[in-house]
């Protein structure tokens, strides 16, 4: 009988705005119990934990300052949609407050985006990725969008990618042993401007897969620090699939077509694609009767090293050859203008 007069106090005479309106909302939405059914049947929690709003970065909004579709409350019987962040967060909102326009550009113009438009209900809004009454920092450890966190984020919807990430050799660094600078889902695939492998213009793109894998693997004091060769981002663009792949042959192998994409792992790993007893496997998805000997020699020759053995001096051979055919070439060129000339002056004469 308290609690009920209480709550009649609280909903008919604390006004529906500031801590108010938190304190009338709250009575409701804090039972962790309390779901809302979506038009399709499926059911959403929609409880609030209020200590976690009062420490998030909104914890000076008032509920309906996100919530605009709640006039009145109770609220049954209301249509409420989601909320739009961009009531916000736009250009020429006060200082205080981050103006990502280009970030909406970009995420209306990306895979999730095209996704809400098209009316996918499984589709990510800012929500879905940052929280709902959860929002932090990035910086901040409890964000879903802190590093540490992003691959959990993503893994909510991407399942698969997410448990292959977990056990690669990055999933291990990041995840378990807290190594900030390999990199998460967000570091290849984008932040908000996440696109389709199939777009040209994706970071995961076949031809742009070499070129996103070596903003670290050509980072010579990042490697160093890993211990992790520099060869392979130095030589593939001068190998025959880096340079198949350069002229526009989508088929030829990028990184990733031997690496493997979530599954990464150090060639010293028996689950590894490119452990040398799953090499001819690996070959073998372009290479139809690949064997044991695609396994032997070394990987990513660099034909300007020794270590390269015979490739290298192969190499020079042909340099030394080419140079001195072009120079035998200029000879002739100079001698017989000089015969010419010669003549030409003898005959005037």
């Amino acid at each position: 009988m308290k609690r009920a007069l209480v709550f009649f106090l609280v909903l008919f005479f604390v006004p529906l705005s500031g801590e108010g309106a938190i304190r009338k909302c709250i009575i409701c939405h804090q039972k962790p119990e309390l779901k809302k059914v979506l038009p399709s049947g499926a059911e959403v929690s929609v409880y609030v934990d209020r200590k976690l709003l009062r420490a998030s970065v909104h914890r000076r909004l008032k509920c309906q300052d996100c919530h605009i579709d709640v006039t009145v409350i109770p609220h049954k019987g209301l249509k409420i949609g989601r909320v739009h962040c961009d009531r916000c967060h736009y250009q020429g909102a006060p200082k205080n407050i981050p103006q990502p326009d280009s970030i909406y550009k970009k995420y209306w113009g990306s895979v999730h985006g095209g996704k809400v438009k098209a009316g996918d209900p499984r589709a990510p809004w800012c929500q879905d990725c940052h929280g709902g009454h959860g929002v932090f920092s990035p910086s901040n450890p409890r964000s879903t969008v802190n590093k540490k966190k992003v691959p959990a984020t993503c893994g909510r919807c991407h399942r698969k990618p997410y448990q292959e990430y977990k056990n690669s050799v990055h999933g291990v660094a990041l995840l378990k042993k807290g190594v900030m600078a390999v990199p998460a889902c967000v570091d290849c695939h984008g932040k908000h401007d996440v696109y389709s492998p199939g777009k040209p213009y994706s970071s995961v793109s076949p031809q742009k897969v070499p070129e996103t894998c070596t903003r670290c693997h050509a980072d010579q004091a990042l490697m160093r620090r890993f211990k992790v060769s520099l060869d392979p981002a130095k030589t593939y663009k001068e190998s025959f699939h880096g340079i198949a792949l350069e002229f526009g042959e989508m088929r030829a192998a990028n990184c990733s077509s031997c690496h493997g994409i979530h599954n990464i792992r150090a060639p010293s790993d028996p689950l590894s694609t490119v452990n040398k007893a799953n090499l001819p496997k690996t070959c073998g998805k372009c290479h139809p009767g690949a064997n044991e000997n695609f396994a032997k020699g070394k990987m990513h020759l660099d034909m300007h090293s020794k270590s390269s053995g015979v490739v290298y001096y192969v190499a020079k051979f042909f340099i030394i050859l080419t140079a001195g055919t072009m120079g035998v070439i200029f000879i002739h060129i100079f001698l017989d203008f000089y015969r010419k000339t010669k003549e030409k002056k003898e005959g005037m004469g």
